[in-house]
């Protein structure tokens, strides 16, 4: 399973609205960064209590990418 298809589907988990949910990857040499989409609605949702879920998402990265030998960042994006 990709890293991006990993995400998508712990994102579609959390929002109530998994149809609006668009995982983009723009993958450089050493460094991957993950594009997130998600409604306006679903924003709190996805980033959390103080960050909570980002917080976890970018840990779940970190460790991948240690595994890897790539540097992963999200980038959570507000659809209107």
């Amino acid at each position: 399973m990709e890293v991006r298809d990993l995400i998508e589907e712990i994102i579609k988990a959390l929002v109530d609205q998994p149809d609006a949910v668009v995982v983009n990857q723009l993958q450089g040499i050493r460094s991957c960064v993950i594009e997130l989409h998600v409604a306006r609605e679903d924003i709190g949702k996805v980033i959390g209590k103080k960050g909570a879920h980002a917080d976890a998402l970018r840990t779940l990265l970190h460790a991948i990418g240690g595994k890897k030998k790539m540097r992963y960042v999200i980038e959570i994006i507000e659809d209107r």
